[in-house]
């Protein structure tokens, strides 16, 4: 094998190859990407059983051939290259990559124990990339960070024929974006994507016109496969039954208040300087405006008050900073609406209700994201 290639083209392909490697692969050589090159170019991909990747790029093929070499040392060595073509080829060593006056030698791992790409083929949908990267950076925050119970750290989502939409929870608080697209899923089809994964594809896909989403089954396993721009990402998918946290959302707020965004956030980073990190933050909202109140350890304290427009009587709620962080900065409009939910006890507010307004009046027009946040017990 030996062929020629663009110095950025290989390095940008190589980065996205091993952004879903496994941090402490099962095999070493799950920890592997495969070049192969045919005279078509060069091929790029890696796969651990539960996520693959692979992208093709154009190069000058002198020798057909494929190999398996170390994913994360080939992206730094892919990363520090010099400005030149980069030229790589099978020696009796294993791998030399001459780039410029730079050389490496890499071994190589046996290609024929690596497993066998999913074929990517089922029912498809198609959204504009943009408006996919967005929703999963708003709604992936809110998948549980913790394991014990996997079917929280992933984001469900829902595949109807003209709309797709993305929810997730981590049982403190629950976000939720729908968004447009052009399918030929049925009514009720899901599928619960690991976060993690579903994150990286939003990062990586964010500047492509249009992104395939894919139902893949083989066997008992279904995956998921999102492709865009020559560049395919799988996932296995999560098994198990989503929380039904559809019917949590209230389906009518009188009560609400509305704050500028871009204050509130700044007024709550001042006041988690004086926090514990799992302390919450007292919200008091009147007809005056918003009070913000800390207390810390050692009787560190701080306060804050802010404009808020209020409809309905005052009320008090107790928050933890980062949710409410988290909530706001997912809400991409000027203005932030806090609707607040009623429950049997006076002592325990219901969940607040964020979503985005385009003034201190007027909703943000097609806002389709909803963030639910579970108060703290109140505080007096």
């Amino acid at each position: 094998m030996k062929f020629e290639v663009n110095r950025d083209v290989f390095s940008d392909a190589v980065s996205f190859i091993v952004k879903l490697l496994p941090q402490r692969p099962t095999l070493p050589i799950l920890s592997g990407v495969v070049l192969e090159a045919t005279d078509a170019g060069l091929s790029l991909s890696s796969f651990d059983y539960e996520v693959s990747s692979r992208t093709a790029v154009d190069a000058q093929v002198e020798e057909a051939g494929a190999v398996l070499v170390q994913g994360r040392l080939l992206a730094d060595i892919a990363n520090r290259l010099p400005d030149a073509p980069v030229t790589v080829e099978r020696t009796d060593q294993g791998v030399a990559i001459t780039c410029g006056r730079a050389n490496f030698s890499l071994p190589t791992m046996p290609i024929e124990e690596f497993p066998t790409l999913p074929v990517v083929d089922g029912t498809t949908g198609v959204v504009s990339g943009e408006d996919f990267s967005e929703a999963i950076g708003q709604v992936s925050v809110a998948a549980s960070k913790e394991d014990v119970a996997p079917v929280i750290t992933g984001v469900n989502l829902t595949l109807a024929p003209n709309e797709l939409s993305l929810v997730a929870t981590d049982r403190y608080r629950v976000a939720v974006r729908t968004i447009n697209w052009q399918s030929n899923f049925n009514e009720g089809d899901q599928a619960l994507v690991p976060a993690r994964t579903l994150s990286e594809v939003g990062k990586s896909f964010s500047h492509a016109s249009e992104v395939v989403i894919t139902l893949v089954t083989e066997g008992e396993r279904q995956l998921i496969a999102f492709t865009a721009d020559g560049r395919t990402v799988t996932s296995l998918l999560i098994k198990g039954n989503f929380p039904a946290v559809s019917r949590l959302f209230p389906a009518d707020t009188p009560h609400f208040a509305v704050i500028q965004g871009s204050e509130v956030v700044d007024a709550v980073r001042r006041m988690q300087l004086v926090l514990e990190r799992e302390q919450a933050l007292r919200f008091s909202f009147t007809d005056e405006g918003l009070t913000l109140q800390a207390h810390g350890a050692e009787q560190a304290a701080g306060s804050e008050e802010l404009s808020a427009n209020l409809v309905g009587n005052g009320i008090v709620v107790s928050l933890k900073p980062q949710f409410l962080l988290d909530g706001v900065s997912a809400i991409h409009s000027a203005f932030v609406k806090i609707a607040f939910t009623a429950t049997d006890n006076p002592n325990k507010p219901g969940p607040v209700l964020l979503s985005g307004q385009t003034s201190l009046d007027e909703p943000a027009e097609n806002d389709t994201f909803r963030y639910l946040l579970q108060p703290n017990l109140l505080m007096r």
